[in-house]
């Protein structure tokens, strides 16, 4: 039987306080309501945990992930990327935060080898329609895959086509919803660029999605769905959430729903056989010295390493923890383990997963 590893990660938000401290630092001017420069946010980090001598190499944010991901050994790497990647462009109206990353600072996304980018979220257009296509061009001049955003409609829902070395392929499909705070203004048109915006979680868009996804997949592709969706914080997982999910595999529209726009980690679900992760929490952000919400924390990130045999059906699923600490990715300490444990296991087992075991480094995850 043929197996295929994919290594997904939540929100990887390089722009503001992180592209301060790579190599070619944009405009620091921001447009919020308690924060005026975006420098504020390195100091707001070093307060915390310390000085961060910047400029600091490309790949320096990643800090041992980037070690965590080669002992992965996946076949794909994929995120969803919450930052414009530009230098021109306008901040969007009434919008409280503004996310960017300089495109000369796109080494740092290569420097994680990731195969593709999830882009339909709240933060891809918020320099506007000028810096979304310089976002495109950066992207695909870094040599990376995207989906979920374009310049027309066909485009932004178009999938990422990722080919796999036996022949095979992987489409990831990248969509978003009004309620992780997408404008429905940023929804891509026939004539003009945006993100692929679902209006709600109906039945209804559930097929809509189904009938994209069947338009572009041939025999043997795998497809990785991946939403944006929900608020910032909270572990309940709405019921429409459950409902859109379980339906995209019902009509056999994803093999992975991968699930973001928490700051944190929610529980996981294995529906049928296929892996939901309905929330995948940041990654990478620059909120470090902020605090979380009460007892949630933003400042921990996961690496999901999901094996999927030769039907697209979940085998094995791995959850591999850090922490940011001087804008830089280490492995998590007993604390953060514990808590994210809380997460897995307590909170998994309404949706039938538990925590299996910890083998050093990873989470082990159950189902069944």
């Amino acid at each position: 039987m043929d197996t295929l590893k994919l290594l997904l990660a939540g929100d990887v938000m390089t722009g503001r306080g992180i592209d301060q401290v790579l190599p070619h630092p944009g405009d620091p001017r921001l447009y919020e309501h308690w924060v005026r420069d975006a420098r504020e946010y390195v100091r707001f980090a070093e307060r915390a945990h310390g000085a961060i001598a910047a400029p600091v190499a490309f790949d320096d944010p990643w800090g041992e992930a980037l070690a965590a991901m080669d002992r992965q050994a996946p076949a794909l790497r994929v995120v969803n990327l919450e930052t414009a990647v530009a230098d021109v462009g306008q901040p969007w109206p009434r919008k409280g935060i503004h996310y960017r990353m300089h495109p000369a600072n796109t080494p740092c996304l290569a420097a994680a080898r990731l195969d593709a980018c999830g882009l339909a979220n709240n933060h891809v257009l918020d320099w506007g329609h000028a810096a979304l296509e310089q976002t495109l061009e950066s992207l695909a001049a870094a040599g990376l895959r995207t989906a979920g955003a374009g310049r027309d409609r066909v485009q932004a829902w178009a999938p990422a086509v990722l080919p796999l070395p036996d022949g095979r392929r992987v489409l990831l499909f990248s969509m978003a919803t009004p309620s992780s705070g997408v404008p429905r203004a940023w929804g891509a048109r026939a004539p003009r660029s945006g993100v692929a915006l679902l209006p709600g979680l109906s039945d209804r868009a559930a097929r809509v999605v189904a009938r994209a996804v069947a338009a572009h997949r041939q025999p043997g592709d795998r497809v990785i769905v991946s939403v944006h969706w929900g608020g910032n914080w909270g572990l309940a997982v709405p019921d429409a959430h459950q409902r859109f999910a379980r339906r995209l595999i019902e009509l056999g529209a994803a093999d992975v729903v991968h699930g973001h726009s928490s700051h944190h980690p929610l529980p996981i679900e294995v529906w049928r056989g296929r892996a939901i992760l309905y929330g995948c929490g940041d990654f990478l952000n620059d909120y470090e010295g902020i605090g979380g919400h009460g007892s949630l924390r933003c400042d921990v990130g996961c690496l999901y390493a999901l094996t999927l045999d030769d039907l697209g059906a979940v085998q094995r699923l791995q959850i591999e923890p850090f922490e940011v600490r001087r804008f830089r990715l280490q492995a998590a300490d007993a604390t953060a383990r514990a808590w994210l444990c809380s997460i897995f296991d307590e909170g998994g087992r309404a949706f039938g997963t538990r925590v299996q075991g910890w083998d050093g480094e990873r989470f082990v995850l159950g189902w069944g």
